[in-house]
């Protein structure tokens, strides 16, 4: 009976030993398996994510053209608001807005300064605004210098942005604020901030006692300023004309000499 146990026990824990391998085995065997996934997904991963970023590249310089063209495509455009809609065909709206701009810019301009025009937007109770787009960027500026006329009318001028300047300005609108609230000289050009430091510094202001103690420091300086020039100038002119008498009788010694000289050779021969 007590071999048949211990032959028992012998048996359960080869059992025990088997059982515990087996569940090595299947520990590295499931580990093996979760790293061999795990470079897979990462190779993958790596893959797309390279491909990601040459996308992204790609995307980014197609924006930047297509930036650059509309901004070029915009760069004669100027849009006008408040101007009535009374016209009834394309001949029409640019015969009025040709008298308009003299009228209120007191410009002359011609139907070939004038490459398109166009109402903007739907047709409703609201004054549509136009976008006319200029022959040359040079009608464009003149119109821009002469808005001002247009101040105290119900008539406004603006750039035509596309619409990602227009979010951007918004976007920084608040910054502006900010730095002009800073005494800072700040505005937006197209779609950046630009801002310059104001160094102007305030004067301290003076009490009349102050103020007639500093007039008489400046005046005590500039006379003391006055006098050490003129002491300058005495002098320059005294060693000046010492400098001449110095070099006028050297001169006449030279002269005296080579007469006595002369006058000698002349007695000998």
């Amino acid at each position: 009976m007590d071999e048949v146990l211990k032959a028992l026990e012998a048996i359960k824990k080869d059992l025990d030993n088997q059982r515990q391998e087996i569940r090595e085995m299947g520990n590295n065997v499931t580990e093996k398996v979760t790293q061999n996934i795990s470079r897979m997904f990462e190779e993958k991963f790596s893959t797309l994510e390279k491909n990601h970023e040459n996308l992204k590249e790609v995307v980014e310089n197609q924006e930047k053209r297509i930036h650059a063209i509309e901004r070029q495509a915009r760069k004669n455009n100027l849009i006008f608001f408040g101007i009535e809609e009374s016209e009834k065909s394309y001949n029409n709206l640019e015969r009025n807005f040709i008298i308009w701009t003299e009228q209120y810019l007191s410009l002359k301009i011609s139907h070939n300064d004038i490459k398109e025009i166009k109402r903007i937007g739907k047709k409703d109770e609201k004054l549509r605004p136009i976008v006319v787009t200029f022959t040359t960027l040079g009608t464009k500026i003149k119109i821009l210098k002469h808005k001002r006329a247009l101040k105290e009318t119900q008539y406004y001028i603006k750039e035509d942005y596309p619409k990602y300047v227009l979010e951007k300005r918004r976007e920084l609108q608040e910054r502006l604020q900010q730095e002009r609230e800073k005494g800072n000289i700040a505005k937006i050009i197209y779609d950046k901030l630009i801002i310059s430091k104001n160094n102007t510094k305030r004067k301290l202001s003076m009490s009349p006692e102050n103020a007639t103690e500093t007039n008489l420091e400046k005046n005590t300086q500039i006379n003391k300023k006055n006098k050490t020039q003129q002491i300058v100038a005495s002098a320059k002119r005294s060693s000046s004309f010492s400098e001449g008498i110095t070099k006028q009788g050297i001169l006449n010694y030279v002269v005296k000499n080579t007469t006595n000289k002369t006058n000698n050779q002349n007695n000998q021969a």
